[in-house]
């Protein structure tokens, strides 16, 4: 296919983009290599540990955990669609990914993170029927009921990621094809297309602003409700273990949709790259690092399950 004109551009056929990644010379790429690897290893072996404990665990088969179990599993996708690649390039004088690898990374980046935005909606509805709905929740989410919802989350990041996807890897690209970031990414990969890209930007903040706002509303009206049903408890032990076991939902949700937020549902966020690098480190990788740790460290029942676990490593 021959190079075609659009304005003063030179529209070429990529065959592939340099992700140009974070800024300083061979000693800043070693640190920076070095602190994402740490991180990585972290978030990698936390995640796993939760979806061992939670599989392994019969006390813990129930449908708060089976969608914990989910997170994790998340966590660990997400961020292993995108750090194998940064790690490797912190390393390489070449940061070069193909264009199918770059569309690849970022279809199932977004299925994955948008599939976990909605999961913590369900998580926290889960939630509200436990607490508010005691009587009925047995019936109310049973297995084929949870199954259902994590299915329907994952159909809906499916649903994001394949208009986001087709949107933005169907722009004309400029003959320079350094990517701004360190991975695949709406916002950079816009920065470097020649055509008008209002209809993508639109697309970017009404989705993600959809999904973000409607998940939102979602958590926040569950935990309106949990909060007055707590507060009516006479119970002060009572509250207190359903305030620490919502305290640490409520504290992955607040971290996860604040990061995204601030990255693509305000306008503005394409024009900042350097923040959007440090915000993407956030949600990508510090999160899916804290979930496990948040998760276990605020719940007794994992706790004992991790003990349980341990002893019975220990006797054989």
């Amino acid at each position: 296919m021959s190079p075609h004109r659009n304005g003063n551009f030179s529209v070429m056929p990529l065959q592939e983009f340099m992700l140009e990644g974070f800024e300083g010379g061979p000693q800043t790429q070693a640190l920076l290599f070095t602190l994402f690897l740490a991180l990585y290893v972290v978030a990698v072996l936390g995640n796993l540990t939760m979806i061992v404990v939670i599989t392994l665990d019969a006390r813990l088969h129930s449908p708060m955990y089976f969608f914990l179990k989910n997170l994790s599993f998340l966590d660990l996708c997400y961020s292993s669609v995108i750090y194998p690649k940064a790690l490797a390039n912190f390393l390489s004088s070449s940061k070069v990914i193909t264009f199918a690898g770059c569309a690849t990374q970022f279809f199932f980046f977004s299925l994955l993170a948008t599939s976990e935005t909605v999961l913590l909606a369900v998580m926290a509805f889960d939630r509200f029927v436990a607490i508010c709905s005691p009587l009925h929740y047995p019936i109310s989410m049973r297995p084929s009921v949870c199954a259902r919802l994590v299915l329907g989350s994952y159909c809906g990041g499916c649903l994001n990621s394949i208009l986001q996807t087709s949107f933005t890897f169907s722009l004309p690209f400029c003959s320079s094809n350094h990517i701004d970031h360190f991975f695949c990414d709406v916002p950079p990969m816009i920065q470097i297309a020649c055509a008008d890209t209002t209809l993508n930007e639109l697309v970017l903040f009404g989705i993600c602003g959809l999904f973000i706002v409607g998940t939102t509303l979602v958590v926040l009206i569950s935990y309106g409700y949990i909060t007055g049903t707590i507060l009516r408890m006479r119970s002060g032990g009572g509250r207190h273990k359903l305030f620490s076991t919502c305290g640490s939902h409520m504290t992955a949700v607040s971290l996860f949709y604040g990061t995204l937020f601030v990255m693509y549902a305000q306008p503005g966020a394409v024009e900042s790259m350097e923040q959007g690098k440090v915000v993407s480190v956030f949600y990508t990788l510090v999160i899916p690092m804290l979930n496990p740790l948040i998760y276990s460290l605020r719940n007794k029942d994992v706790q004992d399950a991790l003990w349980r676990l341990g002893q019975r490593h220990t006797a054989t």
